[in-house]
């Protein structure tokens, strides 16, 4: 989760443009929606059934599934535009997402909270938002890097709404407990600070109890492990991006394992090896996020579609 590219910060301008709200048909919308006092930024586009849902990672907007800044010069179908075509899908952005960028803000599109947070709360803003905006269940979740772990605990608390899952190079329930391990005391404090670095002129940028939200994953997965259900786990082939003094081969190793371990949360998971991306398979490779899902949604609709791998 740690690793994000520049072109997460690019993706921020282009959010600018997007915030204003527009409702077209009873299928496709883009603004906010009030959830109780506040207000959070949603899009839905396309019609059927189930809803896919796209929860991006850490600090990231909605804009990471829509627009292509990997081929800017020859843009190519994204993952909202490619799913939109087979069922409906649902993208939002969490309070805090944003960056600076030659000190220019670009913050998020929903009303801003008290940080740091709980993941407890981001889930329960999900379930507000689906239901305030009465978007239709029953839904694939889709994670991005913690992104995963969020759908991880949306399912573990709202079982019922949840029929499927895309895991994309998501983050894993002992992510912080084995990298801790690896690192000497002075180059953990360094990750952790780094998640918690809030950007200047943004004290509302989204800053998150991780070690919190994974342990309580972790009891989730003992209590309430998730149903079986279609599960799609793709990872990236990425080097880590770490600094040198860093035990590189070892993260890398770990994460692997924990990309393995992610593809036994249910009997039948389909594992994919991103080939050509870093860690956002979504930007590099949107075609093969778009399939996975396909192939998901598919076995939803007819169960006997989805077979062991």
């Amino acid at each position: 989760m740690r690793r994000r590219s520049s072109i997460l910060v690019l993706t921020l301008l282009l959010s600018v443009c997007l915030g204003q709200s527009e409702k077209t048909t009873d299928d496709s919308f883009s603004g906010l929606v009030d959830i109780g006092g506040r207000s959070l930024y949603l899009e839905c586009q396309g019609e059927g059934s189930p809803t896919v849902v796209l929860e991006a990672g850490y600090r990231s907007p909605a804009t990471v599934w829509t627009n292509d800044l990997v081929q800017p010069d020859a843009p190519r179908q994204m993952v909202v535009e490619g799913v939109a075509t087979f069922t409906r899908v649902c993208l939002y952005e969490r309070p805090g997402a944003g960056a600076m960028l030659d000190n220019i803000l670009v913050p998020s599109r929903s009303d801003p909270v008290p940080q740091p947070r709980m993941m407890s709360d981001m889930v329960a803003d999900l379930h507000a938002l689906l239901h305030a905006a009465r978007v239709p269940g029953p839904n694939v979740l889709v994670g991005h890097s913690l992104g995963g772990p969020l759908a991880r605990l949306f399912a573990a608390a709202y079982p019922e709404e949840v029929v499927g899952m895309v895991l994309v190079d998501a983050g894993h329930e002992n992510l912080f407990v084995e990298e801790q391990a690896l690192l000497t005391p002075s180059q953990w404090a360094a990750v952790e600070q780094s998640y918690q670095t809030p950007l200047d002129g943004y004290p509302e940028y989204e800053r998150v109890d991780i070690s919190a939200g994974l342990s309580q994953l972790r009891r989730a997965r003992t209590d309430t492990p998730l149903r079986p259900m279609p599960l799609a786990v793709l990872s990236s082939n990425h080097t880590f991006g770490s600094p040198p003094e860093l035990p590189v081969a070892e993260l890398e190793r770990m994460w692997r394992a924990q990309q393995d371990d992610l593809a036994t949360l249910v009997p039948n998971a389909r594992h994919t090896i991103a080939g050509q991306s870093g860690h956002f398979i979504q930007l590099d490779q949107p075609a093969l996020v778009t399939e996975a899902i396909r192939q998901v949604v598919t076995a939803v609709r007819d169960p006997a579609s989805w077979s062991a791998p």
